[in-house]
């Protein structure tokens, strides 16, 4: 089983290393105003860290808000 994990993380980072190959080019992104020029795959991995960091830290909070609760219904503190 390790191997089959092996293999699709292998997998998982060719896919990501072509797609960083392919997407060079420079583009323009405009938020709130600003402007960010920088290769499209440095922008979609941004995109995507800060995505993943704010979901986990959610899911982190809902996770501590619903045991606090749970625990709270039981009488304890």
């Amino acid at each position: 089983m390790r191997w089959i994990y092996f293999v699709i993380i292998v997998l998982f980072a060719v896919a990501i290393v072509t797609f960083a190959v392919q997407n060079i080019e420079v583009v323009t992104m405009s938020f709130l105003g600003l402007k960010v020029r920088a290769p499209l795959a440095l922008q979609i991995t941004v995109v995507y860290l800060l995505g993943a960091a704010t979901g986990g830290s959610l899911f982190a909070l809902l996770r501590r808000s619903y045991e606090g609760s749970r625990l709270s219904a039981l009488g304890r503190p």
